[in-house]
């Protein structure tokens, strides 16, 4: 048994190092079982599938794969694959995330979030309220990631205040950056904490109260915790630069169906934000319910400490925003080109409008012209007021005014692999494309053909939202979105029926500390077990899959004309049944 014991330990410590050996000879059946472009292109694309789901290879490296493997096999040639890793969709975000190192450089997002906090109050149910709005706010245009690590300190220290607490909390995190713990160690550690909290907790008797009190205290240590990367996760799905997936799909509109527009960054927050407003009340319903005592329930008890202990934590609030200061210019002119970066965004071409745009050459602008346009001022924006004064002033100091962001600190803060990840899947799509494998793709979806739409949203939903608890929420959408748009063609539906659901469900991974990043930095604070966000979040999985399911059957039709099968699907059909348009919709075959 011990020989085996340690046999184990060594396969799982080479475990990343024999998935990437195996795999490929495990996948090399698919190579010639396919007619050779279409198998050479599935190969290499569910070798990446393998691999990102794995991390047998970090995920940026899996997504440079398309420039090694493609032009060598024959299915892409290198100037064709290098182009898609910076293409229209990666500027758009980019310039999100230029934006977001600002916000973060002058502590806006800071500000934002205790001003809310100091309106909700620091009564548990509203304090989880105040903690998901801020965080949701911050996530639809920070990273999640960023968001919940700025986050989770505050609540930290509320609710140490709040309790009257003077423990350490695990969380490696801070205002400019993080440390977080591998995930097999953290697992290891909850296990041995719980096991030693188990012996060493409570070696007197407490009363009854005393316990109940102790237990209530636990839960709303674990529903604020718990809220925070929650929060993230649903906010990202506000903006199409909230999170990675929603700009993937834009790229792979543009990619399978270049003709279409119906999809930008003002389209996308018409629906997305009711939706992610919508899912945000729920779950501060269900997690004040579970862990907030739903209406205070148990609060009330003891008044007096309860009393002392808000009086604390507001008061901490309190002298947290006023540490920050007034305003600087500096923050001002960040937080004006900040409401003036979503503005032109959203009224570039908000379809319920003639936008902007329309006073350019039709198809010469975009969101990503938008973005950088509005970026780039923060490159050569004074930080300090400008003064004549100092024009005239011969003995003033002669040193240059920093503009509000430096490249130097933007290089730092930029997450460049997710660049990266975007390039993998719009070059895996474009080699879908050439080789022949979507086509192939449809022709294997013929017998799905009679399924009812709505019955296929459904499933759509429940198997991404599912899969994504195991996988990245971006490697998840590159793998899926190919097969929804071929799918959807099929079943003679509008792409984005299809499409959407599976965007939005990407981001609703709730349930493992591995699902994403937030739910990682959340679960080593140390205060939340695995059980806990199991319970928490297979309602919330299945709460995401009704709520998205409604949100494309209602408000969405008349948002992206989802009633009818636009014109541009109609070409992609024709090209892929060989028959005319005509010929097409007469075909009953292809008829709901």
């Amino acid at each position: 048994m011990a020989v085996l014991a340690v046999l184990a330990k060594k396969v799982w410590c080479s475990r990343r190092l024999l998935v990437l050996l195996l795999a490929p000879l495990l996948l090399l059946p698919v190579v010639f079982s396919l007619p050779p472009q279409e198998g050479r292109c599935l190969f290499v694309i569910l070798l990446m599938a393998v691999y990102w789901c794995t991390e047998a290879l970090p995920l940026a490296v899996t997504a440079l794969l398309p420039i090694i493997l493609f032009p060598f096999l024959g299915i892409l040639k290198s100037k064709d694959v290098c182009p898609q890793y910076f293409v229209d969709t990666n500027f758009l975000f980019l310039s999100g995330l230029i934006m977001a190192s600002a916000i973060e450089e002058w502590n806006l997002h800071r500000r934002i979030a205790l001003k809310i906090l100091t309106f909700v109050g620091v009564r548990p149910i509203w304090l989880i309220f105040g903690m998901m709005v801020s965080t949701a706010f911050l996530s639809m245009w920070l990273s999640n990631t960023a968001s919940t690590a700025m986050m989770l300190p505050i609540a930290s220290a509320i609710l140490k205040n709040l309790f009257g607490e003077e423990e350490e909390s695990t969380v490696a995190v801070g205002t400019k950056g993080m440390n977080p713990v591998p995930m097999e160690m953290q697992f290891l550690a909850r296990r041995e904490d719980k096991d030693f909290s188990e012996e060493t907790e409570d070696p007197l008797p407490l009363p009854d109260s005393s316990k109940k009190a102790e237990e209530y205290r636990k839960n709303i240590w674990k529903g604020l915790l718990i809220s925070i990367p929650y929060a993230a996760s649903i906010g990202g799905t506000a903006t199409l630069t909230g999170t990675a997936p929603n700009l993937i799909l834009l790229g792979g509109i543009k990619s399978a169906f270049p003709q279409s527009d119906v999809v930008n960054f003002g389209s996308w927050f018409i629906f997305a934000l009711p939706l992610m407003v919508l899912f945000l009340l729920i779950a501060w319903l269900w997690i004040s319910f579970l862990y907030g005592g739903m209406f205070t329930r148990g609060w009330k008890k003891d008044m007096a400490a309860n009393a002392t202990g808000e009086d604390r934590a507001r008061a901490m609030i309190r002298e947290e925003y006023e540490n920050l200061g007034h305003m600087v210019f500096a923050e001002r002119a960040v937080f004006i080109l900040f409401c003036l970066f979503a503005i032109l965004l959203f009224f570039r071409d908000p379809k319920f409008i003639p936008g902007w745009s329309n006073l350019f050459k039709p198809g010469y602008t975009s969101d990503a012209v938008t973005g950088v346009s509005i970026v780039t001022i923060l490159f050569f924006f004074p930080s300090k007021r400008p003064s004549l004064k100092w024009w005239c002033d011969f003995k003033a100091s002669n040193t240059e005014i920093k503009p509000l962001l430096t490249w130097k600190r933007a290089e730092e803060t930029i997450p460049w692999s997710i660049i990266l990840l975007l390039g993998g899947g719009f070059s895996m799509a474009k080699a879908c494309e050439q080789s022949g494998l979507s086509l192939w793709i449809s022709d294997q979806l013929h017998p799905l053909e009679n399924v009812s739409p709505t019955l296929a949203v459904f499933t759509i939903t429940f198997v991404v939202i599912f899969f994504t608890e195991f996988a990245s929420n971006t490697a998840t959408i590159i793998i899926f979105l190919p097969v929804m748009a071929e799918l959807a063609i099929r079943l003679h539906v509008h792409p984005l029926y299809l499409m959407i659901p599976a965007t939005v469900g990407c981001s609703y991974a709730f349930m493992l500390p591995v699902s994403t990043p937030p739910n990682s930095i959340a679960f080593a604070s140390g205060h939340l077990l695995v059980k806990d966000m199991v319970r928490t979040g297979l309602l919330m999985n299945l709460m995401g899959i009704m709520i998205l399911n409604m949100a494309i059957n209602t408000w969405a039709q008349p948002i992206f004309q989802l009633g009818s099968f636009p014109d541009w699907a109609q070409h992609h059909l024709t090209n892929v049944t060989g028959k005319p348009p005509s010929l097409v919709a007469n075909d009953t075959s292809l008829a709901l």
